[in-house]
């Protein structure tokens, strides 16, 4: 196994997700099988209590893992499925210490940071790195480790000198690390004293860099890379420089330029790739430079408003601006997002201030597409309605995933079936059961919140009479699929009969038990379809959601065009 490590210094936020994906791409793109560890250094067990505008987004696994965010770029990128344990959290790592000690495993000692807490990580480091994680089913041949947060800061010592002990216990040729640092640009001078500070730091802890990765707003000078690599102590060669390009699916063509992989290949000592991995690994780039190329010589756009509740922080639809991307790369239609925060669409705000209520209205008027995507809490939700109410009347192709299905069913309870006050226990605890559209699951905890929701893969299955289903057909016409769920709340089931007789809604899909509604759609209108799970956390950069394809397509007058397409064969779990 070789290990790859990604650190990142100067500030947060500086992009190691995506140089740690591209990196791990560029590896498959040799024919190696790859995996990928994310490090957390703070104390909560999961992602899953985090609100969105405290940490991003939550990423749902299969196994129901809640995840950081970054986990997410892996799977897009790398087209693996990984389990809750490549996410190590100090939570995890100390309850993991503390269950052993009172079990007695310790024989008596005194239970330290160095060499127990340290050891469970280079223990947990090296079982998960052997977990299968894509349809080979063989342990991988590569392993990234990302460590999150920023060198130096208090939180990542005992991961720092976890990885410190880890490079030795590995050896030498079996181990490189690659640090991300931040080349600011301060009056047209690329100042390099940041990145030489961070090395500085890195090498007193016990860590000496292989690559500099260095982040910078245009193309490193040959000059900066040559005073970085004089005073950080590396070759020329060994100095990344990464500037902003067009998108972050260019990152991987950029680090191939720069010949990273003739360098990390040398340093892992890496041979003996049999030929069909490597023919393999070829199509993959092949595959990847293709859909860049036709990115770039798109000209069409294509509008989505994104109506939401965390709109002030974009990481907290992450996966949702992702398959919203690579949909609109499928259509080879460059993406526009206008952002609307729901709560602005409300009449409080109308009243409170009417220009920010005239402007959100616009940006969803004008949209091709409206987006209701997943969240919690009765902020904003008036909003989502008029919205769903707006996108149903007008023929505006909706979609609306998780709470943005529950929405769409308000919308239509109050005004088509008339009951004016329906809404979801959520919102309102003391609603009664009839008049509720969206009610409690009955399997799931309402007093924990940790981990207690209907969470990972489940299967979906679509009705018998739902041939005419525009999102049937975008799944290659399947009789189920299988995706991922994050949700406590369900569309009332005293409902369902009413709904579709007098709205003419239909529930087009049910899941595994036929008594809970997963896809709602109008028959006769654009693209109006729901999805009670979330369709986003399996789209790929090469194999986009179908839920978000067909929102795109539709939007840009595309979509018959797509459902014609021969490559729409349902290439999920089944």
């Amino acid at each position: 196994m070789k290990y790859v490590v990604v650190s990142g210094g100067v500030i947060s936020g500086i992009g190691k997700g995506v140089l740690a994906s591209s990196t791990g791409l560029l590896f498959k793109t040799l024919g190696l099988r790859v995996t990928s560890i994310k490090i957390d250094p703070y104390m909560n067990i999961d992602a899953g209590t985090m609100s969105p505008l405290e940490h991003g987004e939550c990423f749902v696994l299969n196994d129901g893992g809640e995840v950081d965010l970054d986990l997410g770029n892996y799977e897009r990128y790398l087209n693996v499925t990984l389990t809750k344990n490549h996410n190590i959290t100090t939570g995890k790592i100390y309850s993991h210490v503390i269950e052993r000690e009172r079990n007695g495993d310790y024989l008596g000692k005194t239970v330290q940071v160095v060499p127990h807490i340290t050891g469970a990580i280079q223990d947990w480091i090296e079982r998960v790195a052997k977990i299968p994680v894509d349809d080979t089913g063989l342990e991988p041949e590569i392993c990234i480790i990302e460590l999150g947060g920023t060198v130096g800061d208090i939180e990542s010592a005992p991961f720092v000198e976890a990885l410190r002990q880890f490079q030795f216990r590995v050896g030498p040729e079996n181990f490189a690390l690659i640090h991300v640092s931040l080349v600011p640009v301060i009056h047209g001078e690329q100042k390099t004293k940041p990145t030489q500070a961070a090395i500085k730091d890195l090498r007193s802890l016990g860590l000496t860099p292989d690559m500099i990765a260095c982040r910078c707003q245009e193309e490193l000078e040959v000059a900066t890379i040559e005073k970085i690599g004089m005073f950080c102590h590396v070759g020329p060669e060994q100095v990344i420089a990464v500037h902003d390009v067009n998108s972050t699916y260019h990152v991987p063509l950029l680090l191939i330029q720069q010949k990273i992989m003739k360098f990390l290949s040398k340093k892992l000592q890496i041979k003996d790739i049999s030929q069909p991995a490597i023919i393999k690994g070829e199509q993959l780039l092949s595959k990847w430079k293709k859909l860049t190329s036709a990115h770039d010589r798109s000209f069409e756009t294509v509008t989505i408003a994104l109506v939401g509740k965390y709109t002030h922080l974009k990481d907290s639809y992450l996966s949702v601006i992702k398959a919203l991307e690579h949909s609109s790369m499928s259509c080879n239609r460059r993406l526009k997002i206008e952002w609307v925060e729901s709560s602005d669409l409300e009449e409080e705000t109308k009243t409170a201030d009417l220009s920010k209520y005239h402007k959100a209205w616009h940006y969803v008027c004008q949209a091709d597409g409206i987006l209701v995507p997943g969240g919690f809490g009765s902020r904003g939700i008036e909003g989502m309605i008029a919205v769903a109410k707006y996108a149903r009347e007008n023929d505006i192709p909706y979609l609306g995933v998780c709470l943005g299905l529950q929405i769409a069913v308000i919308e239509i309870v109050r005004n088509i079936l008339g009951i004016k006050n329906s809404t979801s226990q959520e919102f309102d605890k003391d609603i009664s059961e009839d008049e509720a559209s969206v009610v409690y699951m009955p399997d799931v905890d309402q007093v924990k919140l940790g981990g207690t929701m209907r969470l990972g893969i489940h299967s979906t299955k679509f009705v018998e009479d739902s041939k005419w289903s525009k999102l049937r057909q975008l799944y290659g016409g399947s009789d189920a699929v299988l995706e991922r769920h994050r949700h406590r709340y369900e569309v009332n089931p005293k409902l369902i009969s009413d709904i579709e007789t007098k709205s003419g809604l239909n529930f087009i899909g049910k899941d595994e038990t036929e008594s809970r509604m997963e896809i709602i759609e109008l028959k006769d209108h654009k693209f109006f379809v729901g999805t009670q799970y979330h369709p986003e956390y399996l789209s790929k950069v090469l194999d986009p959601s179908r839920p978000f394809l067909g929102l795109v397509a539709a939007a840009a007058g595309i979509l018959d065009d797509v459902l014609a397409r021969d490559d729409l064969n349902y290439k999920g779990e089944f």
